[in-house]
């Protein structure tokens, strides 16, 4: 009876961090992540319109 239950304990908690990490992981793969991407477009396209805009002034 004992090793039943130290047994279902040790498997529920490693399901239960296993279940913890992966939706951790979700989250940052379908939320983070594109904010992300969408800020370094953001600032690529400031960097190219401040090029721009400097070389037009230029001559």
């Amino acid at each position: 009876m004992k090793h039943k239950f130290i047994t279902g304990f040790a498997f529920g908690t490693l399901a239960t961090i296993a279940t913890a990490a992966l939706s951790v992981l979700a989250f940052k793969k379908s939320y983070i992540d594109p904010v992300e991407t969408k800020v370094d477009e953001i600032n690529e396209n400031r960097r190219r319109a401040i090029r721009k805009s400097l070389g037009a002034h230029q001559g």
